[in-house]
């Protein structure tokens, strides 16, 4: 009963605070023009995060990409032995119940309790039904969205939890799929996430950016009442926010976050960017993981083409909730704190059902350098 009630909490705050910009906006006087002055959210101090101790890696050997992926994060990130499950599943998109629920029962009764969070080694596949893999796999699958896909999801307990032990605590565990168009594409981004570990710890000299692009599509540019204000992310050294347009973008420079509309994005997709970086557009099927390149919306792998090194996407119908996307400040504030990859986006996404989280789950390039051990 205590549990329940517990949950019931978390939901309720998370809705709270997802709503707080449209609130606060509401309460704001107009500026200039009629618009809306930007102001930053209170968002919640996180503590500590997942590492490769805590983190769980599933191989599909039935897939020759799995397998040479999986094997190559394991031996660079450390991932110990006893937290690397290999299973057998089938090479296509969806997931069926029964298949998913042989995945899921293996987890829960194979991983050890001290896993927290998961790394899945392949791009297919990458749903289980109109829900996302990740999703399913990270909150329990939420089969009655699949009736209307627009409906609200089910709110994520994650997202208003503040700690590094999801599992023990909530008994959620974010996952991230290790998915790119092919081995060389991933192997790169996992050098990525690593060459991001500590990185922007106690800022740099010239500042690290957060991209937030409007756009002239009003249906796909309703995150922009979200946008935070331009100028440095408060509390934090050498990170700074530009408010641009997407139809006359400036070069973009050190890109460590971009958010755009659009269904798609005209390349080079964001210039310059910082390993770690996190970048996603709000579509309604940029998660549709094996749509060839240059087909219909935007696959989200165009951004791990690019240079990012995590991303987000739909993989069906989700309308333009703001909820089932990535919240702008909740994903900067997040990041900057020291989290990973993985954390940020699992944390700025309210309801996730419907979708992936793609990229190296570990990248956190604010986070403290560790302090030397102590010499014997």
């Amino acid at each position: 009963m205590a549990k329940a009630r517990f949950r019931r909490w978390q939901a309720l705050t998370w809705l709270l605070l997802a709503c707080l910009p449209a609130a606060q906006a509401a309460e704001r006087p107009p500026v200039a023009g009629g618009a809306v002055e930007a102001r930053w959210l209170r968002a919640p101090r996180l503590y500590g995060r997942i590492t490769a101790q805590e983190l769980g890696l599933v191989i599909n050997t039935a897939d020759p990409y799995s397998v040479a992926v999986g094997a190559y994060y394991a031996r660079r990130r450390g991932i110990p032995a006893g937290q690397i499950l290999r299973v057998q599943l089938p090479l296509r998109a969806s997931l069926t119940r029964a298949e998913f629920e042989a995945l899921d029962q293996a987890l829960r009764s194979q991983m050890p309790e001290h896993v927290n969070g998961l790394a899945l080694a392949w791009v297919q596949p990458y749903a289980v039904d109109c829900n996302s893999l990740t999703s399913a796999l990270g909150q329990g699958l939420q089969p009655e969205l699949c009736a209307n896909s627009c409906a609200a999801g089910r709110p994520s307990p994650y997202a208003s939890y503040f700690g590094a032990r999801p599992w023990l605590v909530i008994g959620l565990r974010p996952t991230m799929q290790l998915a790119a168009r092919s081995v060389p594409a991933a192997l790169a981004m996992i050098e990525r996430g690593i060459a991001a570990d500590h990185r922007l710890a106690g800022g740099s000299a010239e500042p690290a950016m957060a991209y937030l692009a409007a756009t002239p599509d009003a249906a796909r540019n309703v995150r922009e009442r979200l946008f935070p204000p331009a100028g440095p992310v408060p509390g934090v050294a050498g990170f700074e926010v530009a408010r641009v347009r997407s139809d006359a973008l400036p070069p973009l420079r050190r890109t460590l976050i971009y958010q755009t509309g659009l269904a798609r994005v005209p390349a080079p997709l964001g210039g310059e960017w910082l390993p770690g970086a996190l970048a996603d557009h709000f579509t309604s099927f940029g998660g549709l993981l094996d749509k060839p390149p240059g087909e219909g919306q935007m696959n989200l792998l165009d951004w791990i083409d690019a240079g990012a090194t995590a991303s987000y996407g739909t993989v069906s119908e989700p309308c333009n909730h703001l909820q089932k996307f990535p919240h702008p400040q909740l994903l900067i504030q997040a990041y900057a704190q020291g989290v990973s990859a993985l954390e940020a986006y699992w944390h700025s996404v309210a309801w996730p059902a419907q979708g992936v989280f793609v990229g190296e789950p570990l990248a956190a390039p604010f986070a403290p350098v560790p302090a030397p051990a102590p010499t014997p």
